[in-house]
């Protein structure tokens, strides 16, 4: 999918839209307003880049699938969190101009809608993200079997 996306600079683009639908949400913009680290929009196209088959672009910066969870961990975040995140994910995907073929934007709203629940499932209060995780793999089928502590689910 990320050869197919364009590779690294679609992802980028992506995240780039992604993150300026999100500030302009009223609900997401707050969380989305305090990013935390100075290259966020970048290592959010390098971990979208990375979980769509493209180079370790997150893991080589970061901890891989364990830094991005423990950043959302404990936050309480609720459905409608959840449902806009997705939304602005799907609808940044046309800002982005990427391809338009029905099935690649059926796979990438899978991806999403599969990672979004992935994420929030550490949300409650207390949460406690294991060490070790790498960034799962995500391919045109769906969830690559090898994926860590994520394989089998999908």
């Amino acid at each position: 999918m990320y050869e197919f996306a364009g590779g690294e600079d679609a992802f980028l683009a992506l995240a780039r839209a992604f993150h300026q639908r999100c500030l302009d949400d009223p609900v997401l913009a707050h969380p989305f307003s305090h990013t935390g680290h100075p290259q966020h929009v970048e290592r959010l196209g390098g971990y979208w880049a990375e979980a769509l088959g493209g180079p370790p672009l997150y893991s080589s910066v970061s901890e891989g699938q364990s830094a991005m969870l423990h950043l959302h961990a404990g936050m309480e975040e609720d459905d409608d969190l959840a449902t806009r995140f997705i939304e602005c994910f799907v609808r940044a995907a046309d800002d982005a101009a990427l391809p338009s073929d029905p099935t690649f934007r059926q796979g990438l709203r899978d991806y999403i809608e599969w990672a979004t629940s992935d994420v929030h499932r550490y949300s409650p209060r207390g949460s406690v993200v294991p060490g070790g995780l790498t960034v799962p793999q995500w391919s045109w089928d769906g969830l690559v079997a090898g994926s860590g502590e994520h394989e089998g689910r999908r």
